[in-house]
This record gives C-alpha cells, sequence and structure tokens, in this order.
C-alpha cells in the first residue's frame, strides 16, 4: 500500500470531506477522490458512507483509521530517528580492535569523541590481532578497526593515527644496571611475558631478538594477567609507554636502543561511512566535521 494514500484517508477523516482535504494537500478534488477509490479497492472494502453531505467513516473504514494513524505516527518517529542519526544527536559506533591497542589510542579516541557527541554509542569489540579485526569488518560486525599498519590491509583503507613507541616495562628487581635506554641485545638476558598467539607480539619478538633466542618466561593473552604479572616481578614485557605508565605504576619503563614503535591507524572497508563514523574519523584524525 502507497502511503500517500494513508495519508490521503486520514485527510479526508480530519477535514470531513474531500473539498477541505484536497485543499489541504494541494491536490485537486478528482485527484483526490480517485486516491480514496483506489485505497478502497487495494483494500477490498468501503472505508467511507458517501449517502450524506459529509463523508462519513464505515466500521470498516474506523478500523482502519486506528491503523492508519499508527502507521503515519510510526513513519514520523522512523523519520526522527534517521534525522537524530545524520544530526549525530542518537546512534552507534561499533570498533573493532585487539589488547595491543585497548588501552592506547583507543581510550583517547572514545573520549573524545564522547565528549563531542555525547548522544552516540561507541561499542568497542575485541578480536584477536589483525587478521581478526578484518574479519570483523567484512562481516559487519564493526565499522572502523584499530589496529596495527605495519601488517598488510589489502582491499581495505587505512588511516593512519600514530607511531606507537614501545618501551621495557620491566620490574625494578630485575632492572638492576640496565642502562635508559636498554640495548635491544640485552634484551635476551631478561625474562620475558608475551602473547605468543598475537602476530604483532611475534613480530616484536623476533625484532628485539636481534639474533639471539629470547628468554619467553610466559605466554600470556590477557594484558592485565601480563601487567600484574611484571609488577610482581616475574618478568618484563614490551608495551607502548602510555601503557606502561598508567597500568605498571610499579615498573620501571625503559626506552629500547635502537627505538622500537610501531604505526597504529584505522581501518575500513571501501564505501561510504555511515554518520557517526565519519564523525570518528573526523575526530581521530582531528579533522573538523561539519557534521
Amino acid at each position: 500500500m502507497d502511503l500517500h494514500l494513508v495519508t490521503y484517508f486520514v485527510a479526508v477523516v480530519d477535514h470531513g470531506g474531500i473539498t477541505k482535504a484536497a485543499q489541504s494537500l494541494y491536490i485537486s478534488q478528482p485527484s483526490l477522490s480517485q486516491a480514496i477509490r483506489t485505497l478502497e479497492r487495494r483494500l477490498g472494502t468501503t472505508l467511507f458512507d458517501r449517502t450524506g453531505r459529509r463523508l462519513s467513516l464505515t466500521d470498516e473504514g474506523r478500523s482502519f483509521e486506528v491503523a492508519a494513524r499508527r502507521i503515519l505516527a510510526d513513519v514520523d518517529r522512523a523519520k526522527n530517528k534517521v534525522a537524530a542519526v545524520r544530526e549525530l544527536a542518537a546512534g552507534r559506533i561499533e570498533i573493532v580492535t585487539f589488547s595491543a591497542f585497548s588501552i592506547h589510542p583507543v581510550i583517547e579516541m572514545v573520549q573524545r569523541f564522547r565528549s563531542r557527541y555525547p548522544g552516540i554509542l561507541v561499542r568497542v569489540v575485541a578480536t584477536d590481532g589483525p587478521a581478526g579485526v578484518h574479519t570483523a569488518l567484512r562481516r559487519g560486525e564493526a565499522e572502523i578497526g584499530v589496529t596495527d599498519l605495519s601488517v598488510e590491509h589489502a582491499g581495505m583503507i587505512t588511516i593512519p593515527i600514530v607511531e606507537q613507541e614501545l618501551v621495557l616495562a620491566i620490574p625494578p628487581k630485575l632492572a638492576g644496571n640496565l642502562p635508559d635506554p636498554v640495548p635491544r641485545s640485552a634484551v635476551s638476558t631478561i625474562p620475558l611475558i608475551v602473547d605468543l598467539t598475537n602476530r604483532s607480539d611475534v613480530a616484536l619478538s623476533g625484532d628485539l631478538s636481534d639474533g639471539n633466542d629470547l628468554d619467553i618466561a610466559v605466554d600470556c593473552a590477557h594484558p592485565s594477567a601480563t601487567w600484574e604479572l611484571v609488577m610482581r616481578g616475574t618478568g618484563a614485557t614490551i608495551v607502548p609507554r602510555q601503557v606502561a605508565e598508567a597500568q605498571m605504576p610499579t615498573a620501571e619503563v625503559r626506552s629500547l636502543d635502537p627505538p622500537l614503535s610501531r604505526p597504529v591507524g584505522l581501518v575500513l572497508r571501501a564505501g561510504e561511512p555511515s554518520p557517526a563514523a565519519a564523525a570518528f574519523l573526523a575526530v581521530a584524525t582531528n579533522r573538523a566535521t561539519g557534521a
């Protein structure tokens, strides 16, 4: 059923006849009369009693009036919701990432976005490594991924955000006389806590080894457990400086020589992003948006 026929029907009811209803709708009386007959034909019933000077509803017409007004109200509510999303007063955005970036830079980006768009719900989806980010994006489980840009992202749009400095977070009892920065060659002498299921961590381990075998003391996939193990003296770990300073206050933080870093950025599928996603991209890249 065409929505305009429902609108015409309600207008006739409200104005008590074709003439005034046609004037309010800015259409001709014959066109409106034909539209009402079309509606009745499609419904297979008579909606108006036409025996008097004023149109009156039949029993079927009164039943349809209830449904018609509900339809129009639902349409208005839907339009308002769409408008609110486009005006970024409501809606949601799904971000997918993995443990390496769940603290930095995700927290800062989400905080800045929410301070600007408090009506938008931000959902942060957890996954395992860059491959999991790609899978979530392809499946539509998220619209934007925060990931390591040093790995390949074929078929995806990539937007660099930050070059993340990686440091050695080490318990004081294991730090000894280690200089700051610590030569990479010295890292092989320190028991390490890493996540061997995370390709990014494995790649970092390769960068650190400098031809030597690393002393992997604990293979841990849970960041919070890794941080606690470091603070309890079990071993050291390689993390972004912001994470080391915020999450492991009792650990000593050492830079590496030569420095170790990785490019972090956003990835998304090709195509027009949603209004909320476009706003998030703008905030994350410190660009103003007219949305």
